[in-house]
């Protein structure tokens, strides 16, 4: 444990030990915002505290609920531990939300006052908050008043951040000065059970619900992280995920907690970014490294038809040099037990395979993956989080040296539950539990707690599950029980503990199959989990976004965003359009992709239908997406259902 951090009680709490341990360390670079900031531990801690006093001149009281509503950035942090370390409330959200949605989500959490992003923003908002919401004042965290649009934004009281840290370092060092501070003023320790935060979640169906966060939740995953990414003092991060995301958010708190240096970035400039900052670690969703992957596969097939080949036969070769690496080593997930005999063979075998391999996979590190190393610049690892890592991405780069550790949680465990360890990183897993953490699998039905390998829903038990959801206790009784025990939607199973065979380091890591909500009902009365079909789909280069259909159907459908480019250029190799041809007929189009879908998930356990193609993709401005990049499935099914039913015919 870090020293000084079991004296926590609070998240705030973490900048004093930091700027003490770190003091003169560079804790922040942020390039992209005027004016450009680099911060050390030091001055962020103080800049946190003249930010944290600002507010409460400007009239924020402990306890009472402030909105911030704002993207990634340095001033975003210190906004969220100002008003933390004020003891009040802060509801988190993103610029790309809907006003309407931002209106409600202020309104539902008893917010007084607002921390915007920009003018841009503010002027979106203005209208409908002035006339439908109570404000006591407003902040830019970037921009100048002089940016706003005049009228409706007159009637409220508007700082910038400028004016907040003016105010704050002022009062502050009037108060130093003075002898009877103290007795000017009651001081309030803030509880370990305090609420830190509500964090909305995106939900793929209905309204977002506010999930009440304790420091307590948070400091669970300050203090455990680190047995999952073992930061040193200096190592950089690239951040780019936004930070009213839980998982970016209780990730930061945790590296600046270990004196790590964060260097802000963009989705726009994260190629870039990669190869000028080399960072130490990313963390990023997995839809990034299905980029970074798509990224090295277009580059591989740009390459001549003998270089490709070559290319490909390599990374053929490394993909099997680690899974007979695995098997040697105990880590390859499997649920049945190996008997000795079997087990030595198996090991036996792979390890010999193993050893033939490994001058060709040596050769491809030396000639090959380098260069790609250096391209991607992740030296230690990537950290995989917020949704579902495709096996393919998975296996590529562990093929390619570069580690890439899963994990799993929810906005409603602040978030992260299980992860995948340095040493026992299993491929197909979401990892150990974290410190502290229980994890049971139960059937849907009766509740009955099943027995490693079964697979059912996943519960979860421990300090880091939200107190509940704000205003609504109905929906709080029906996710977690009397006993804390959080019902995650998700199907899973447990690994058995095996003493020998492939899988004998296997034990414990919980693997997840897909949503129990998600799951399709066939009208034969089987079910169809969608999510292993759609992530075998989105291997096709000519797929942009796959949404499978069916329920109450005799057989699956998909719904097919598709890669016109790609679908063209394949088209063309093909002859199926003349060279010169700049388009490619519906009927062609559909033609390839049901026969690049039939090609992609021939393995899987359930084939699709019929296939509806849609011209726009699913985004989070047309409401298909949630702001975590998740697709509706609920919304999608709504939009085209007259098309759905169309095709069924």
């Amino acid at each position: 444990m870090l020293p000084g951090s079991s004296d926590w009680k609070a998240v705030p709490d973490i900048w004093r030990t930091a700027a003490e341990k770190f003091a003169d360390r560079i804790a922040m670079i942020d390039s992209y915002h005027e004016p450009p900031l680099e911060l050390t531990y030091k001055q962020l801690e103080q800049e946190i505290l003249d930010f944290s006093e600002g507010l409460r001149i400007a009239g924020l009281k402990p306890d009472e609920k402030v909105a911030l509503f704002a993207d990634n950035s340095c001033r975003w942090l210190i906004a969220d531990q100002g008003t933390m370390a004020m003891g009040a409330i802060n509801v988190v959200r993103g610029s790309r939300s809907s006003t309407e949605e931002l209106l409600q989500i202020y309104n539902h959490s008893e917010s007084v006052a607002l921390l915007v992003d920009n003018p841009q923003l503010f002027n979106r908002m203005t209208d409908l908050f002035v006339t439908q919401a109570t404000t006591k004042f407003v902040v830019l965290l970037w921009g100048e008043k002089s940016d706003l649009n005049a009228g409706e934004s007159d009637k409220l009281s508007v700082f910038n951040y400028s004016d907040i840290i003016a105010m704050g370092k002022e009062s502050r060092k009037r108060l130093a000065e003075s002898y009877d501070a103290r007795d000017l003023f009651i001081y309030e320790t803030i509880s370990s059970d305090d609420i830190a935060t509500l964090m909305y979640t995106s939900g793929t169906t209905g309204n977002p619900k506010g999930v009440m966060i304790t420091h307590r939740n948070l400091l669970h995953q300050i203090r455990s992280l680190w047995d999952v990414v073992p930061v040193q003092a200096g190592d950089k991060f690239l951040s780019m995920l936004p930070p009213w995301h839980a998982y970016e958010r209780a990730a930061e708190y945790f590296i600046f907690s270990r004196g790590a240096e964060q260097v802000y970035t963009t989705v726009k400039n994260l190629k870039e970014d990669l190869k000028k900052h080399q960072p130490d670690y990313l963390i990023a969703v997995p839809l990034v490294y299905e980029t970074l992957y798509s990224a090295i596969q277009k580059q591989i097939a740009a390459n001549s038809a003998v270089q490709k080949i070559i290319v490909l036969a390599f990374i053929k070769i490394s993909l099997l040099y680690m899974e007979l690496k695995k098997i040697y080593e105990g880590k390859y997930l499997a649920k049945q037990q190996q008997s000795y005999l079997i087990a030595f063979v198996d090991w036996l075998w792979a390890r010999v395979a193993a050893a033939i391999l490994w001058p060709i996979h040596n050769l491809a590190k030396i000639l090959l993956y380098r260069k790609i190393q250096s391209a991607i610049g992740i030296s230690k690892a990537g950290i995989s989080g917020g949704g579902s890592l495709p096996v393919y991405v998975d296996k590529f780069f562990e093929a390619i040296g570069i580690i890439v550790q899963n994990g799993y949680g929810l906005t409603e465990s602040s978030p992260v539950v299980a992860a995948r360890r340095p040493a026992y990183n299993v491929l197909g897993s979401v990892g150990h539990p974290l410190k502290h953490t229980e994890i049971k699998v139960v059937h849907a039905g009766t509740n009955e707690v099943l027995s490693p390998g079964s697979k059912g829903i996943v519960k979860v038990r421990g300090p880091q599950v939200m107190k509940g959801y704000f205003k609504n206790p109905f929906a709080t009784r029906q996710v977690k029980d009397d006993d804390g025990w959080l019902d995650t939607g998700d199907i899973g199973w447990i690994a058995p503990c095996h003493s020998v065979g492939r899988s004998r380091l296997c034990g414990g890591v919980v693997v997840l199959e897909g949503r129990a909500k998600d799951t399709i009902v066939l009208s034969s009365g089987e079910n169809v989990e969608p999510s292993e079909i759609e992530e075998a789909a989105m291997r096709s280069r000519l797929i942009e976004q796959i949404v499978v259909i069916g329920q109450d159907q005799r057989r699956l459908g998909a719904i097919i965003v598709p890669n016109k480019e790609e679908a063209l250029e394949t088209a063309k190799k093909l002859s199926v359009v003349d060279a010169d041809s700049t388009e490619i007929t519906k009927e062609r189009l559909t033609s390839l992709l049901r026969e690049d879908l039939m090609k992609w998930t021939s393995k899987c356990s359930f084939q699709v239908g019929p296939i509806l193609i849609v011209d726009d993709p699913f985004t989070i401005d047309s409401g298909l997406m949630t702001p975590t990049l998740k697709i509706r499935r609920d919304v999608v099914s709504v939009r085209y259902r007259d098309q759905i039913a169309n095709l069924y015919k």
